[in-house]
């Protein structure tokens, strides 16, 4: 009979048990001397293992280590650099086509040879059950099929530019394993479902990390690939690894829990950005260092051209020429970001055009009131009272009426609330500010998220509004996709109905010109059109902050959109080792 007091102590030390178990279960996965762990924290539990379901960045930041695409972008120059395969592909304009020849040593981490059947089955894949996020880039593609065990033709419909940024960047997945789920998803009435929430507990990848463990709400754990292609290869002139024998991800409810985790040791990264507020606190902690680093990314102001006042470009010019960015980065970003002038971010260095318009840039406060009342009155505008006295002084602008005669009805400035992004929703209010010094009836108007997205993407039933993207592809043809005509419809993503015959015009050659010299000499040229006629307002890139532990490992490699890539995770070393290399590459000499 178990007594009352003998039920207590078990109750008491069951937690205690469980600890025990998940320390022992976790500790099964090393073996003596796996001290050489990198461990990262994570801001949320990863969602998935199935590469195709994982829209998260959690998932996708755990599956990057496994799964590996045919090329990745050199860190510095964000050139194209062969990976799965061996050497950039070759084009036939006669035959529109493609030959991409596979590196002969990669195997599965299973010991399967991959081969060209994977990349001929992972195209068809895509295509077949236009899976989201890839089956757009695959679009153009006719036919792929393998010509022996290491070589693939992929003949194109017609050219376009983005086959190497686009379609050649899916992750690559393994036959002999999804071949069976297909199969499986093929015969259900849903079959794209089907495919996307198949449970993956043991994906077989070749990247240079393998899953082994997952705890749910407490870890993930990838040990090194004894089998990863690149080991000890010299690839874009780096000696890879890994030389860490695995990655642990720990799982992180707040910022603030992460950051003292970091601060003790606990972690070595804390894999998110930071704001800026912790900087002070982690400046003073020994052993920690942080990145800042350039985003792909641009924050903007938009508006609805398709209807009053802002379908005249002269108006949506002197609204630009009243925003201060740089008071924007330097005070509500503290000085950690870019101003933004053209849509393209400027550490995107191969697609960047700083040959643009820049409204306002470099005046006084007063200057940019007197600038951009000389627009509006040039162009027929009117005031009660202007904003510009006949002395010549700055006065509080009040009735201001629009070249019709009719006064300009107010309007709000839509902007997420404080709480999904104090930036752009303190931007809105110091906007506000700014218009009304000319007089504009304007009202800062913060919304939940997806409202926000249903008023302005689906019905259009907005004047302007403060949106972003965190995370724009290098490849710049997101300009034409944000801005072409033919994208002005509900859910489209030509969001402020911009129609320009001349940006189409440039748009559409864009898409298929294969030189990527005579495709940069477009690309700048549409940043040109978008920042003279201004649809949207590029406002700032904020700075991305990472934090890491300098005591135990060191080699990460900078990049835009931070030190968490394949790079650094293939180069990374424990600070002894790092520095045994260098005392021996000193005796060298």
């Amino acid at each position: 009979m178990v007594t009352n007091r003998s039920y207590l102590r078990c109750v008491t030390c069951w937690p205690m048990w469980i600890m025990c178990l998940t320390i022992l279960s976790f500790s099964a996965c090393h073996r003596p001397g796996d001290g050489n762990i990198l461990k990262i924290g994570l801001s949320e539990e990863p969602r998935t293992l199935n590469i195709w379901l994982a829209g998260d960045a959690n998932s996708s930041k755990v599956l990057s280590q496994i799964y590996q695409p045919l090329y990745l972008r050199d860190p510095v120059t964000l050139a194209f650099v062969p990976w799965l395969a061996a050497e950039l592909p070759t084009y036939e304009p006669q035959k529109r086509t493609y030959t991409v020849r596979l590196r002969k040593a990669v195997k599965w981490s299973d010991g399967t040879p991959l081969t060209a059947e994977d990349v001929v089955f992972t195209g068809r894949l895509i295509q077949g059950f236009q899976i989201p996020r890839y089956a757009s880039k695959w679009r153009n593609v006719e036919k792929i099929t393998a010509l022996d065990n290491h070589t693939v033709a992929i003949r194109i419909k017609k050219p376009y530019a983005t086959f190497l940024s686009g379609t050649m960047m899916a992750p690559i997945v393994p036959a002999h394993q999804w071949r069976a789920i297909a199969e499986r998803a093929e015969t259900s009435q849903k079959k794209l479902a089907t495919l996307l929430n198949n449970e993956i507990t043991q994906p077989i990848g070749s990247g240079p990390f393998v899953f082994q463990q997952w705890q749910r709400g407490n870890f993930v754990y990838l040990k090194k690939n004894p089998l990863f292609f690149a080991s000890r290869q010299t690839i874009d002139g780096r000696v890879l690894g890994p030389y860490v024998n695995g990655l642990l991800f720990k799982i992180y409810s707040t910022t603030d829990v992460a950051v003292l985790a970091l601060r003790k040791g606990e972690i070595d990264l804390f894999w998110w950005g930071i704001q800026p507020g912790y900087l002070e606190q982690l400046n003073k902690t020994p052993n920690v260092k942080v990145f800042q680093s350039k985003k792909s990314a641009l924050y903007y102001m938009g508006f609805n051209t398709r209807r009053a006042p802002f379908n005249d470009p002269v108006l949506r010019q002197a609204v630009a020429t009243l925003i201060d960015k740089r008071f924007i980065v330097q005070r509500i970003l503290q000085g950690y970001g870019t101003q933004m002038d053209a849509v393209i971010p400027p550490g995107n260095i191969q697609w960047y055009c700083a040959d643009v318009v820049r409204h306002g840039d470099g005046l006084s406060r007063t200057d940019r009131v007197r600038q951009a009342y000389q627009l509006l009155s040039q162009a027929g505008y009117t005031w009660k009272t202007p904003p510009v006295g006949n002395d010549g002084n700055i006065q509080s602008g009040e009735g201001l009426q629009l070249p019709d005669g009719r006064p300009m009805a107010a309007f709000n400035l839509l902007t997420p609330p404080a709480d999904y992004d104090p930036h752009r929703a303190m931007s809105g209010m110091m906007i506000q500010e700014w218009l009304r010094e000319l007089g504009m009836p304007v009202f800062a108007r913060p919304m939940h998220f997806g409202s926000l997205l249903q008023k302005i993407k689906s019905n259009h039933d907005f004047e302007a509004f403060i949106l972003g993207y965190g995370r724009l592809s290098l490849d710049p043809d997101y300009l034409r996709f944000f801005f072409i005509s033919g994208n002005d419809k509900p859910r489209g993503w030509n969001m402020s109905g911009y129609r320009n015959p001349e940006f189409d015009r440039l748009a559409v050659q864009s898409e298929s010109e294969m030189n990527p010299v005579q495709r940069r000499h477009i690309i700048y040229e549409m940043q040109r059109i978008i920042s003279k006629d201004v649809p949207y307002l590029p406002l700032y890139n904020p700075g991305l902050l990472e934090a890491v532990r300098t005591d135990r490992f060191e080699g990460w490699v900078p990049m835009i959109d931070g030190i968490g890539n394949r790079w650094s995770f293939c180069q990374l070393k424990a600070v002894e080792n790092a520095a045994n290399t260098s005392s021996e590459k000193a005796k060298a000499r």
